[in-house]
């Protein structure tokens, strides 16, 4: 049995057994597969292409196109059996997610999801308030074949409050205008939908300062006390001590919080003496660094968090987490891999093609996204089970980790063979070698 059509089966468990049901069935793995096989971009017209010529299928294109603008496309059925084909999850006993949000950059006018959101990164010559989707992505990380890897989990579309009420959104989703929900909402639902899926695991978040303040984790503490934050300190937030223990004697009620230890600035300059060495594994290689480490009490999440400064010869930068048993390593390095979800953004957008996708309705749109994320999941998923590490394609220099491009050459491979397409007898008519080889000449 092929590793790949096992990774891909377990999906069509999701639909009815209706004719429909079964077509659509059948149809969900080699769409999949066409927007891995980097021949062309995952428009929806390359799509059927791919599906007709490469895999042999006959596919009616209009029953084609109504399907990837379904509205029972089930992908709170879909998503969990992909979470359940991951390896080995954890690191260290933890469930280590990756959240951060992204812009999809579009031309249309009428696409849903669109609007003008400002952009950080903009370069100069670049607009500040480009027209563009905003996605807030949910993914997992964990090393694979000795390199950190992001799995994307689960992703969505952020509108702004103020367009829903101008009715701007004029594009509607299952027949109504999106509700508002905050980024922070939204990253909360995603994050307790994943870890009640991984009930007896306790799910630590790692996110950039825009995302680690209390709009994220006061609703995830209370809805689930075991969920953990790991993100960086603005420079002027002030520190406080644990409070001394309450006499016997003291009358009134007892301090919340200790002394003034004062900003993370001010403490980064005093403590720096006291910084002593570690040896970490960050982006890929063995690093020596300095780091102090000190627990402290944030007033902004009400809790005490550890907090480690990292010290370079003219810089710093500090650390904080809500989990009191991390190592001074451990924070270091799973901050470190938080990276890699801005790679998964370059992968998604990029290499997969969710930027040039030219939908405009709410679910093929919504469609289109979680496509694109679950064939990045499937990648990596693939690229953890098979024995050995693939091989790179493109020499870099200091670097010699396989890339994603490697992964899906494999699958490639894999799924374009005789032997792969042999096992769907009643569904693909397999093409020529010789075309399936020129094409695999082109993209080498």
């Amino acid at each position: 049995m092929s590793m790949l059509r096992d990774l891909l089966i377990p999906f069509q468990s999701a639909f009815s057994d209706s004719r429909l049901g079964r077509e659509r069935a059948q149809w969900f793995p080699f769409i999949l597969l066409a927007i891995i096989v980097p021949f062309t971009s995952s428009m929806s017209a390359n799509l059927l292409r791919s599906l007709q010529t490469l895999f042999g299928l006959d596919v009616n294109a209009r029953r084609f196109y109504l399907f990837m603008a379904s509205t029972q496309l089930a992908w709170d059925r879909l998503w969990p059996i992909a979470w359940n084909l991951i390896p080995s999850p954890l690191v260290d006993g933890r469930l280590i997610l990756a959240l951060d949000d992204t812009l999809n950059h579009k031309a249309g006018k009428r696409i849903f999801g669109c609007g003008f959101f400002f952009d950080h990164t903009a370069k100069v010559n670049h607009p500040t308030y480009p027209w563009a989707q905003n996605i807030v992505m949910l993914g997992l990380l964990k090393p694979i074949k000795g390199r950190w890897a992001c799995l994307p989990l689960a992703g969505r579309f952020y509108h702004r409050q103020k367009d829903i009420e101008a009715g701007k959104i004029n594009v509607r989703c299952h027949g109504q205008v999106p509700i508002f929900q905050s980024k922070m909402a939204q990253a909360a639902a995603m994050i307790l939908q994943v870890a009640t899926h991984f009930s007896s695991h306790s799910p630590l978040i790692v996110c950039d300062r825009w995302f680690g303040n209390n709009g994220l984790w006061k609703p995830l503490n209370a809805a689930e006390p075991s969920i953990h934050l790991l993100s960086r300190l603005r420079s002027s937030t002030v520190l406080y001590a644990e409070p001394p223990d309450a006499a016997p004697t003291a009358k009134g009620r007892p301090r919340k919080y200790g002394d003034r230890c004062g900003s993370v600035t001010e403490l980064a300059t005093s403590l720096r003496e006291r910084a002593q060495r570690y040896t970490v594994q960050l982006y890929g290689k063995a690093r020596e660094i300095r780091a102090y480490d000190q627990i402290c009490l944030l007033k902004t999440l009400r809790c005490p968090v550890r907090v480690v400064w990292v010290f370079r010869k003219t810089q710093w930068v500090a650390f904080f987490t809500t989990d009191l048993t991390l190592s001074v390593t451990q924070i270091v390095e799973y901050y470190g891999a938080r990276w890699k979800i801005e790679a998964g953004f370059k992968e998604i957008k990029q290499e997969i093609g969710s930027a040039r996708s030219q939908n405009r309705t709410a679910d093929a749109v919504t469609n289109h996204l979680h496509f694109c994320l679950l064939a990045t999941t499937l990648t990596w998923i693939y690229a953890d089970r098979i024995t050995a590490d693939p091989k790179r394609g493109h020499i870099v220099k200091e670097r010699t980790s396989f890339a994603f491009s490697d992964a899906r050459k494999l699958i490639t491979d894999e799924a374009l063979s005789d032997h792969f397409l042999g096992l769907w007898p009643h569904l693909c008519q397999p093409p020529h070698k010789s075309f399936t080889q020129m094409l695999m000449r082109m993209v080498a």
